[in-house]
């Protein structure tokens, strides 16, 4: 496969050189934007395989931006920013980001990331297997489309959050530990980040719990991980 390409969008240029260096050395492409502006016609004309995003851009929220992209694009989409409250990473979840880095940041950390990212764009375009379908109550996961259904309707998740997904409801009935989930979605080489997966735990469930706080598909196991419920358990309070 080749190297793909990347839009760094950050208008502090030291960082902008540091992360553009960092990809250079690693034989990746890359194109640079230093406005909300300029990022949206980057992503528009140049189509590139992954975005690196900084939410504070001088014409506009990197909130926005994302929104913006997500309303016509899948692209991974990670954020690396000076934000670090809770609050600011599920704003950025939510409006489809699917990873969330916190400067100021390690190269090794980043360039983790991106592979995640990668390794999320591979599996998108293999094929899958002919028995694809999950069923779990009224929780549906089509593996073979990429899509999972509540009740019926298609919820819309962020990649991230659909790895999640499938993670628990290929291991339905066990409990997975923090660092097993960590590991299985963001790699070894990443540092442990139980806070980032429980942000990301707390946005799936919003999407497809009837109740998010009295949860009857993910279990909390506090201090320990997380666990699908099968449908026909009545163990589904937290």
């Amino acid at each position: 496969m080749n190297k793909p390409l990347i839009l760094v969008v950050e208008d502090d240029r030291a960082i902008r050189n540091l992360i553009t260096t960092t990809l250079e050395m690693q034989g990746y492409q890359y194109h640079t934007a230093g406005t909300g502006g300029a990022s949206i016609l980057e992503a528009v004309s140049h189509k590139p395989d992954i975005i690196i995003l900084d939410l504070g851009l001088p014409d506009m929220d990197g909130v926005e931006i994302i929104k913006k992209i997500r309303s016509w694009s899948n692209v991974p989409i990670i954020v690396v920013s000076a934000r670090s409250e809770d609050s600011d990473k599920i704003s950025a979840l939510d409006a489809g980001a699917d990873d969330y880095l916190t400067k100021p940041f390690s190269v090794d950390e980043l360039l983790a990331r991106l592979r995640v990212a990668l390794r999320r764009l591979r599996y998108d375009s293999a094929p899958n297997d002919a028995d694809s379908v999950f069923q779990n109550g009224g929780l549906k996961i089509d593996y073979a489309a990429g899509c999972a259904y509540v009740d019926g309707r298609e919820v819309h998740l962020t990649p991230i959050e659909y790895k999640l997904l499938c993670l628990l409801s290929k291991n339905v009935g066990k409990v997975l530990t923090h660092n097993f989930i960590l590991k299985e979605i963001w790699g070894n080489a990443l540092p442990d980040d139980t806070p980032s997966l429980r942000v990301f735990m707390a946005t799936l469930r919003k999407k497809i719990e009837p109740v998010p706080s009295q949860p009857k598909y993910i279990q909390t196991h506090i201090g320990v991980g997380y666990r699908m419920l099968r449908f026909s358990d009545d163990t589904g309070e937290m």
